[in-house]
């Protein structure tokens, strides 16, 4: 159905919640309205009673539609059913109930009244509710129902041989006026639908957009908080949360409230004073007197049609950004490394066979010993480069489902014997498997590399006493722990920084690769190796964490 009364008509099923809240409102008023107009109408019979003869029917009619549109507002049951479609349709019990009813008693009131009183002024009621409520055809309707009930009552009087002139002239303008607040007020009804349509659709859009941008800063790993200028904070993603040590419940405090957030209000009110974007380092305090620097950078909203300025702070943990830089400045020295080893790889091998075919006619002692020398720097030199093309970025690798608790074994077995030290209690060495058959996922000759590294790294810096270098694998709740102990003094804070970095050595004659590609085998098969110092052991520890397989439902 189409119009302008089409405001709450819907064609589908089932109207929207909007529409339907919308109609149950206005629908009320209406009846509302209703009521106290019958209300009204019982005071004005009562009061014309009282000043001149009593008009009982005209009292009857008013006090009969006083008590049904008071019984139809004030008791739910009645109303049950009504809708936008039920009112839809004139044989519907609903448009009857509320708009019918009050075209029948103000036309039978506007024919039996003799007093002069023109009824004619009541119909603009059941005539605005339809042009509301109804379709454009219905409402029409509905005024040229009263239209004609005023007519009638002026013919009525005609028959009656009283003079009509008057009578009649009232209810054709009447009449007219009906028709015109019937379309006038369904051209406002249809503009108010439209907007209302168009706010619900903006609406939506809102709050989807609104959905999407919280779920953008909520993923994100950089902390953001919005500021107002009192130091308010109005929102805070978990990424800042877990920065400033804050939890959900604290978004309603100020800034000010925390001592150790006092960097961050002097960067704030720095930020308001200038008037510009700043971008700086703060230091906020924490337990034990070691305090976390922060990046900051503070923008600031632009002020529209008054709005309140606010600014947005997006905190950054200056080790991360640190880490994130030297990660790219590896990923390109890995590249570049990774090229250079190619290129000498047949230098290299050409080095190595013109040494051996020297060596082979060499009878003098020196030459025998520069020839043993080159060897040995050749065969350096090829392991350096085969550490860094096994590492070189781009690598495909495939993890494999391996039994960890043999491996480490067999691995630790031959490690030992190459080294010329036997397992024991009363050894060096010594090694304990938790569980037999422990199934992780890597890669059998990167697992052996990455143990064997551990292995020598802790030959080197062990002390020399019983149970100085312990291998340990054991499992959890969420992986496979392999730990390799070596008792001695701890690493010194600025070298600890570096461990895991390439080509950073402690020896004079170490490539320092040896950590860093083992990082880098366990980085590709998802696992991870930490640094920890074991203050109850009084030894150095790193932890490769090995993925489990995941089990099958």
């Amino acid at each position: 159905m189409t119009g302008p009364g089409r405001w709450f008509v819907e064609s589908p099923p089932a109207e929207p919640v909007e529409s339907s809240a919308t109609f149950e409102r206005l629908y009320r008023a209406f009846l509302a309205a209703r009521a106290a107009l019958g209300l009204a109408l019982v005071v004005a019979q009562m009061v014309a009673a009282s000043l001149s003869s009593p008009m009982h029917s005209t009292l009857v009619l008013s006090i009969s539609y006083a008590g049904a549109a008071l019984a139809l507002w004030l008791w739910p049951p009645l109303r049950r059913g009504a809708s936008a479609r039920s009112l839809a349709r004139i044989s519907s019990p609903h448009w009857w109930t509320a708009m019918g009813v009050d075209l029948v008693l103000f036309g039978a009131l506007h024919a039996l009244d003799a007093s002069g009183v023109n009824y004619g002024a009541l119909f603009v009621m059941p005539v605005l509710m339809a042009a509301v409520l109804c379709p454009r055809r219905l409402a029409l309707a509905t005024a040229a129902i009263a239209a004609l009930a005023l007519l009638a009552a002026a013919a009525w009087s005609q028959l009656l041989g009283e003079l009509s002139s008057v009578k009649l002239t009232q209810a054709g303008l009447v009449g007219s006026g009906l028709f015109a607040v019937s379309l006038l007020a369904g051209e406002l009804s249809a503009r108010l639908a439209r907007e209302e349509k168009a706010a619900r659709g903006s609406l939506a859009l809102a709050r989807q957009q609104e959905l999407l941008n919280q779920l953008v800063i909520d993923e994100m790993q950089e902390g953001v908080l919005v500021v107002d200028r009192r130091g308010r904070v109005r929102a805070m993603n978990p990424a800042a949360q877990a920065l400033l040590g804050a939890l959900s419940a604290e978004l309603s405090w100020q800034l000010r409230g925390r001592r150790d957030w006092q960097p961050l209000v002097l960067a704030l009110e720095q930020a308001y004073a200038d008037g510009g974007i700043t971008e700086q380092d703060v230091t906020l305090p924490q337990a034990g007197g070691i305090g976390r620097t922060l990046r900051l950078r503070l923008r600031f909203t632009r002020q529209r049609d008054g709005s309140e300025e606010l600014c947005v702070m997006f905190v950054e943990d200056s080790r991360d950004l640190l880490a994130r830089i030297r990660q790219e400045k590896l990923a390109a020295m890995g590249r570049v490394s990774a090229g250079i080893a190619h290129e000498i790889r047949n230098p290299l091998a050409a080095i190595a066979q013109a040494n051996a075919l020297l060596a082979e006619d060499a009878t003098a002692p020196r030459a025998v010993q520069l020839t043993k020398m080159v060897a040995s720097n050749v065969q350096r030199l090829k392991r350096l480069v085969d550490d860094v093309t096994e590492v070189a970025p781009g690598m495909q690798v495939e993890s494999q489902l391996l039994d960890a608790s043999q491996l480490v074994h067999e691995t630790c077995v031959d490690w030992s014997v190459v080294n010329g030290v036997e397992a024991g209690a009363q050894s060096r060495f010594s090694l304990t498997v938790a569980v037999d058959g422990l199934k992780v996922l890597f890669d059998a000759e990167h697992l052996r590399r990455v143990l064997v590294n551990l292995l020598d790294n802790a030959w080197r810096h062990a002390d020399d006493g019983p149970g100085a270098i312990r291998v340990t694998l054991a499992e959890d709740a969420e992986a496979v722990e392999l730990v390799v102990r070596s008792a001695g003094p701890p690493v010194p804070p600025e070298i600890e920084r570096h461990l895991f970095e390439p080509f950073f050595s402690t020896r004079s004659r170490g490539s320092g690769l040896g950590l860093y590609i083992c990082r880098e085998l366990c980085e590709r098969h998802g696992a991870r190796i930490d640094y920890r110092r074991s203050v109850a052991a009084d030894a150095n520890e790193f932890c490769v964490r090995l993925r489990r397989p995941i089990a099958p439902p």
